[in-house]
């Protein structure tokens, strides 16, 4: 049995129910000739998301990306200290103590991960801030992820590589050169350690990294050129800035700029937030209609649950897809085959 198999099979009702017609219609948006969009909200990368997600990006299943700065470099942090990262399975059960003993072993803890300091972050550091200087001196301006693009594409880092780059999402991104989006990227890790150089003199000209506002300009125009020609699909794990930002590229063109423009063509999220307490991440996807980001024909999903469990179950309902579709152009042609001999 495919995992596909397995999910129609038990999936019938509630959010297991909506989890089968998103993944379905995911399948139908790209069969369309549509393009999809995944925003990635929260800790995801640090959940390993890139076990899943780099062979939806290698497969052609995403095509551009919308995450936090966190989620930009923890996948990159992971892959080069995945050994050294700490699990905490009582997570719940520590004390004020505890953590105390976290930090001053520099264990940065996410739920129940422990980012390693010297071994992930000051790693990445050393190496990102000669190009963050030498872009500086040469007065070249890059976004966060080309950055970071530059960076596995140098090669430096493979031979500290701590897990199969298969596995790394960012990776398979930066080998198909994805469009990615980074609101908010200053309030990451990295961001931080920006400013920090900034700060000190080590870099003369904050500007060396591109802003938010110049990324919704790129997108706008990414949108706006793709759109023309397909439809956009919206997959949106979590809320936050990473869904919030990117969704407001339609609006914006056709209310700001006067433009005729296709809303997104698809539309799910998977969401924990509740929409009773004003919460932005928890609008159901109808309220989007009246922001005029998606329309009233829009295929729209909400799944209310974990996305660590979710995502890799629908991201593998779509992969399994492209097989089932391969193997009946097999068994068509060895049964034309078949006739032929016949």
């Amino acid at each position: 049995m495919t995992i596909t198999d397995f999910i129609r099979h038990h999936y019938r009702h509630f959010n297991a129910a909506t989890l089968v017609d998103a993944a379905q219609a995911w399948v139908d948006h790209l069969a369309g000739g549509g393009r999809m969009m995944v925003t990635l909200a929260g800790a995801m990368s640090t959940a390993e998301l890139g076990l899943s997600l780099a062979g939806m990006i290698r497969a052609g299943k995403v095509h551009a990306i919308s995450c936090t700065g966190a989620n930009l470099e923890e996948d990159l942090f992971n892959l080069v200290a995945h050994d050294h990262y700490v699990r905490v399975p009582r997570y719940r059960d520590l004390r004020p103590e505890d953590e105390q003993e976290l930090l001053s072993r520099h264990l940065n803890r996410v739920t129940d991960t422990c980012i390693p300091e010297e071994e992930a972050i000051r790693r990445i550091e050393r190496q990102v801030l000669d190009l963050w200087q030498r872009a500086d001196r040469a007065g070249e301006r890059r976004f966060p992820h080309e950055f970071l693009y530059e960076l596995i594409r140098s090669g430096v880092l493979e031979g500290a590589y701590q897990i199969d780059p298969a596995d790394s999402w960012l990776v398979a991104a930066a080998e198909r050169d994805l469009p990615i989006v980074v609101p908010g990227w200053e309030d990451s890790t990295l961001g931080n350690i920006f400013a920090g150089h900034c700060i000190k003199g080590d870099i003369g000209d904050p500007r060396t990294m591109r802003s938010g506002i110049e990324y919704m300009t790129a997108l706008a125009d990414w949108y706006w050129h793709e759109s023309a020609e397909r439809s956009i699909g919206f997959f949106q794990i979590g809320g936050g800035i990473a869904g919030d930002f990117p969704i407001c590229v339609v609006p914006m063109l056709e209310q700001d700029l006067g433009r005729d423009t296709p809303k997104w063509g698809y539309f799910c999220q998977v969401s924990d937030s509740t929409t009773s307490y004003g919460s932005y991440s928890g609008a159901v996807p109808n309220e989007k209609i009246t922001w005029g980001k998606l329309a009233i024909d829009t295929p729209s999903y909400i799944i209310e649950s974990d996305a660590t469990i979710v995502a890799p179950l629908v991201f593998a309902y779509v992969l399994e897809s492209d097989q089932a579709a391969a193997a009946e152009i097999a068994r068509l042609a060895g049964h034309r085959v078949a006739q032929e001999v016949d």
